[in-house]
């Protein structure tokens, strides 16, 4: 009995050595059936294989072999240019056992990210409109998803996790727990342009912008530069438990995606950042700029959704940290590539989530088909230019459009003036052609005017298309979280 066991005891050692020497392939979460490759570009494939052995990749669309080492650790990195959009593809991998990926297409990969109002799923948690009848209709096979688990880490990582297990095809049994604004997005992208779209959903609910950004640039902000060396000195095994941290959602879901090849991102988020508003329009840019220069992309198109409006409407004019942020937000559009969906008109008062996603993922594929794709498509409603003062009036002149200046109903609504003591009044708005005149009874000498200026404002000028115009203001006063870091 004990011989027989001894033998057993080597046979299984024997047999784990030779499982070692073969070492299967072992791929990233982002490369896996069903995935999407982005068009005419160059991405890489990593994962592990066998150690000091050749790895081979042969993908179906031209069958050329590509090669590559694999280290003594047994990690590989190959380098895959892509054609145009296409497909289903395979892709055999080959380092003594053989690996194929099926159902590939060639196409468009955005990633999606932000808070709650990006991550908002279709029936999961927020219950988006129509929610029955849009899982019961999402038959888009064409669109492939992708969602990462969430994850904080004190080190940039190059791995991740995915709540899909991979890619999958959009259909009613896929689509209900992922990001509702995202899938929107694509649908409203494939009308036009009926190419694969892959979505890459990295999203948790009720962060700050600095926690997405990475050490080394969220490190030049001088409030958070200690704060990032002690993250950076934490011992590796530290459980982490708050994601509102600078870098932390950074280094776990989004540094894994560096290598990934894709054709822009998507952004919603800013709510739980709207206390220091003012803040914003430094941290906004910086994170734009490093994700430009971490994906090694200067150029990549980074499109966002302006915060909606928002909890109870205040009968008087007032100062309002919500328009601070979107004004924030706003100012990033001097940045190149970058687009902005105004959500203004579509939120609700008692939700800081609402259910109409599916106006907010339309107005995002319509910033990417005019700005992204060269699309000829109104993607924005009236945009404020320049102001005058006219006796006891004031001119604002929008950017010309041949969809022109309306209210949605009725009277225009929105809009205060304020003379030079700097209180303002609600006004009386009127269409001069590409003009508004703006005048109250009791502002004989205004000085400035303010559009949808409050954290939920009743306002309602929109442009021939139906879009509604960016809440602004003329002035440039101080308001309550100017001196707010």
């Amino acid at each position: 009995m004990k011989t027989q066991f001894k033998y057993l005891f080597i046979f299984s050692i024997s047999f784990l050595f030779s499982l070692s020497a073969k070492a299967f392939i072992v791929l990233p979460d982002v490369i896996t059936d069903n995935m999407v490759l982005q068009q005419k570009d160059i991405t890489m494939f990593w994962g592990k294989g066998a150690p000091n052995k050749t790895i081979t990749i042969t993908p179906s669309w031209n069958n050329q072999k590509i090669t590559g080492s694999i280290d003594a650790e047994g990690n590989w990195k190959v380098k895959i240019k892509t054609p145009s959009a296409g497909g289903p593809f395979t892709i055999t991998l080959d380092d003594g056992e053989k690996l194929t990926l099926t159902n590939i297409m060639i196409g468009e990969v955005w990633l999606c990210s932000g808070q709650s109002n990006m991550e908002m799923p279709l029936a999961a948690w927020g219950k988006i409109k129509n929610y029955e009848q849009e899982i019961a209709n999402a038959k888009h096979p064409m669109i492939r998803i992708l969602k990462v688990k969430k994850t904080i880490t004190s080190t940039p990582q190059t791995d991740f996790k995915s709540n899909t297990m991979g890619w999958q095809e959009v259909s009613p049994s896929t689509i209900a727990n992922f990001s509702s604004a995202a899938y929107f997005f694509a649908r409203k992208l494939q009308e036009t342009s009926p190419v694969a779209i892959g979505l890459i959903d990295a999203t948790w609910g009720g962060t700050v912008i600095e926690s997405w950004t990475s050490a080394e640039a969220i490190s030049k902000v001088e409030v958070f530069t200690d704060t990032v060396k002690k993250i950076q000195a934490l011992p590796l095994e530290t459980k982490l438990t708050n994601p509102n941290k600078p870098t932390l959602l950074y280094n776990g879901m989004i540094n894994p995606f560096l290598p990934v090849a894709i054709k822009g991102v998507i952004w919603y988020q800013g709510e739980s950042n709207n206390s220091r508003a003012y803040q914003y329009r430094e941290l906004f840019p910086l994170m734009i700029n490093n994700w430009r220069e971490k994906f090694n992309r200067p150029k990549l198109p980074f499109l966002f959704v302006q915060l909606a409006n928002f909890m109870a409407v205040n009968p008087q004019p007032v100062e309002s940290t919500w328009a601070e942020l979107r004004e924030s937000q706003a100012a990033a559009l001097n940045l190149p590539n970058t687009g902005m969906a105004v959500a203004i008109d579509i939120g609700e008062a008692g939700d800081i989530h609402p259910k109409n996603k599916q106006d907010v993922g339309i107005r995002l594929a319509l910033v990417a088909q005019a700005k992204v794709y060269n699309q000829k498509v109104v993607y924005e409603g009236p945009v404020y230019q320049s102001f005058a003062v006219k006796g006891d009036k004031i001119e604002l002149t929008f950017k010309p459009d041949a969809t022109g200046l309306k209210a949605k109903e009725g009277e225009l609504t929105g809009f205060a003036i304020a003379g030079e003591d700097k209180q303002f009044r609600w006004a009386k708005a009127e269409v001069k052609g590409n003009t508004i005149l703006v005048s109250a009874k009791d502002v004989e000498k205004p000085v400035a005017v303010r559009y949808a200026w409050a954290n939920n404002p009743v306002c309602n000028l929109i442009n021939g298309a139906g879009l509604p115009a960016a809440p602004f203001r003329t002035d440039t006063w101080q308001g309550i979280t100017f001196f707010k870091k």
